[in-house]
Formats: structure tokens, C-alpha cells, sequence
């Protein structure tokens, strides 16, 4: 793997408009304040209202004259309020630079739970049909947050993103568009007792090499798709494995660190279908190193034959 530096962000993000959702707390708070303070008009949702109203509050009491940043309540599994936090951004500014889907959760049970038996899932299921409090698993809230979510940003972001400017006003639209989604360790790894978690995470991945080459020829602006995966990030979501963590002395990243990480993917002007795996503060590129050793672990003739059908296949154009 080769290390990703994140370049400066100063005169790359002033001026610039962002919008990103999961900015209320965590890695998406720390990302708002980056922005805010690199000179970005920021545009961030979240489903934690006193939270954003208060980072809101917080930040518009240190804006620049003119610089914008809002919150807006917004749940990542509906269309309508990923679709309100663009257009708040688009008719606030009238154009949209970068994007980051940042919102996640880690709230599921274990579907493969050793007390499970004959009798609870067929439980589960009967009283799932009559309504009523059961022990089925949280799977739908887990994938609509952590995959659906991402999709639906994805498809909204590629529309704005691509818009000419508004009006005169904003005709200083940068000519460098990027959308940042963020992964996980979990979604490149095997993630024991977070099946869901992981397999929305793997989505997300998936999403990224999906969306890349498709993306970059989009006109009149191109927008350049990368994925962030975190590993171990002191925020609320890894609070009962912590003591465990320092004790065998691993290492940790701070949520500023992935920020820094995330803000870095939107500037870097020649990053385009990379995932940045990041630990102990530190960022590293993998999508470059699985292509390269491609042929190792698929073999010299099975990597010629899958190179010649990703040919055949393109971007999808013709399916």
C-alpha cells in the first residue's frame, strides 16, 4: 500500500461548497469544523437536532462575512431529505463542489447468535407479522443508514454536483468535483458479530468501484469518486471495546484524523476510484495495490481474461 497524504486544504476548500450528511457528532462534526475553518460554505445534515443546531450556532458566530453554514434535519433513508440538504446548498450558493456521505450507525443483534434455536426464529418471524415487540433482528435500520443511504446520497450528489452555476454570483465554481463515501475496515475485512453492519459497509465499497469510471465523464464537470475506510476511530460507536483496545496497545485514530482524511479525498484533483484505509492517524491506498498484484492472487491467465471482459463491458452504456 502506498500512503495517502492529505494535501493542503486551505486553498483548495475556500470558497468551495460542501454538502455532507452525519455532521453532527463523531468524524462528521470534526469534518464541519475542517471545512468551516478552511473557508468552505458547509451544508451538513443529521438526524440529532440539538446536536446540529448547536454545532450550527457554534460556527456561524466565527463565519467570515458571507460564508454560509447550515444544518438541516435529515434522515439519510429517505430521498426527500437527502434531496432538501442539496437544494438548500444549491439555491444558498448556487452550485455544489463536494459531497460526503458520512452518517452511519452500529446497532444490530447477532444474527448468528448460538442461543438461536428452532423455536426463536420461527418466534421471530410469527410475531413479526402480528406487529408486536420481538426479538428479529435490526436489519433494516442498519442497512437503510449505512448502504441505502450512501445510494440515494450518490444519486442526488451526481445531479448537483454537475450543475452549472446558479447565477453570475456563483460562477466561481470550481471545475474539480468530488464525492467522498465513507466505509469502514469492515467493509474490506471480515467484521465477526457485525454481519450487517459489514455487508452495508462491503456495499459501500462496492458502491465506490461502481460509481467510478461512470462518474469522471460526467459533464460539463467530472466528478471524481473515492471511499474512506476507517478502522478503529474513538467515537461513540466503538465505546465497549475500548479499554480492550489500549490495553493491547493498537493503534487508534482520533476522529479529527479520518476528517483530515476525507477533506484530503475532496481536494486531491487526481484521486479517482481509490478506498483510503486509515490507522493510527494515517492514511493508505489499497485500490492500487489489489490492482497490481491482481494477477497473483487470481491468476496471470484468469486477471487477462477479467481485464479483456471489464473491457467488453465498459461503463454499463449498453447493458
Amino acid at each position: 500500500m502506498s500512503r495517502f497524504e492529505p494535501p493542503a486544504l486551505e486553498d483548495k476548500l475556500q470558497g468551495r461548497v460542501v454538502v455532507l450528511t452525519g455532521g453532527a457528532l463523531g468524524i462528521g462534526s470534526e469534518l464541519v469544523r475542517l471545512l468551516h475553518s478552511a473557508g468552505s460554505h458547509v451544508f451538513f445534515g443529521d438526524v440529532l437536532i440539538p446536536q446540529g443546531e448547536a454545532l450550527e450556532k457554534e460556527l456561524t458566530a466565527t463565519s467570515k462575512p458571507g460564508q454560509q453554514v447550515k444544518f438541516l434535519y435529515t434522515n439519510v433513508q429517505d430521498h426527500l431529505a437527502n434531496l432538501g440538504l442539496f437544494d438548500l446548498a444549491y439555491k444558498t450558493c448556487g452550485r455544489v463542489d463536494h459531497a460526503a456521505s458520512v452518517a452511519g450507525i452500529n446497532r444490530e443483534q447477532n444474527i448468528a447468535d448460538p442461543e438461536l434455536t428452532l423455536e426463536s426464529v420461527k418466534r421471530d418471524v410469527c410475531c413479526s407479522i402480528d406487529v408486536i415487540d420481538t426479538k428479529e433482528p435490526d436489519i433494516d435500520d442498519s442497512l437503510d443508514v449505512n448502504l441505502r443511504g450512501p445510494i440515494l446520497f450518490s444519486r442526488i450528489a451526481s445531479v448537483y454536483l454537475r450543475q452549472p452555476p446558479l447565477n453570475d454570483k456563483s460562477s466561481t465554481a470550481a471545475a474539480d468535483k468530488s464525492l467522498t463515501l465513507v466505509s469502514s475496515v469492515a467493509g474490506f475485512t471480515e467484521a465477526p458479530g457485525l454481519a450487517v453492519y459489514s455487508a452495508g459497509k462491503h456495499g459501500v465499497y462496492g458502491l465506490m468501484r461502481a460509481l467510478r469510471k461512470v462518474l469522471i465523464k460526467s459533464s460539463p464537470y467530472a466528478i471524481r469518486t473515492n471511499a474512506v475506510c476507517p478502522w478503529m476511530t474513538e467515537t461513540r460507536m466503538v465505546t465497549g471495546i475500548d479499554a480492550d483496545w489500549r490495553e493491547a496497545g493498537l493503534p487508534r485514530n482520533k476522529a479529527i484524523d479520518v476528517a483530515r482524511v476525507i477533506a484530503g479525498a475532496m481536494v486531491a484533483d487526481s484521486l479517482n476510484g481509490e478506498a483510503l484505509y486509515v490507522e493510527g492517524g494515517r492514511a493508505w491506498s489499497i485500490e492500487e495495490g489489489i490492482e497490481r498484484t491482481q494477477p497473483q492472487w487470481m491468476g496471470e491467465k484468469q486477471s487477462k481474461d477479467f481485464q479483456k471482459g471489464q473491457e467488453v463491458l465498459g461503463t454499463g452504456d449498453n447493458w
